[in-house]
């Protein structure tokens, strides 16, 4: 069976994402590195009981940030975003 708590973190809310789930039908999620494209669409359709025609998935890269007293360079931590088409 397909746990989905270990394959879906989060739903991403986004201005970008926003527009996509109102006008195209595409949801956004951040999910764990070792999920794979069948791996989410069995876990959406099984959480949200909906049917999942595509998904896209993208390995994003952490953002440098600063330290505001230091100075010092740091790294957002890397995430990997799944974007789920699902069927009209």
């Amino acid at each position: 069976m397909i746990q989905a708590d270990k394959i879906l973190k989060s739903l991403r809310l986004t201005e970008k994402s926003n527009l996509q789930s109102s006008e195209d039908g595409q949801y956004t999620f951040e999910v764990f590195r070792d999920a794979n494209k069948f791996a989410i669409k069995a876990a959406v359709e099984k959480v949200f009981d909906v049917n999942v025609t595509r998904v896209n998935v993208i390995n994003q890269k952490g953002k440098p940030t600063r330290n505001r007293k230091t100075g010092t360079a740091n790294y957002k931590s890397d995430y990997k975003k799944a974007i789920v088409t699902l069927k009209q």
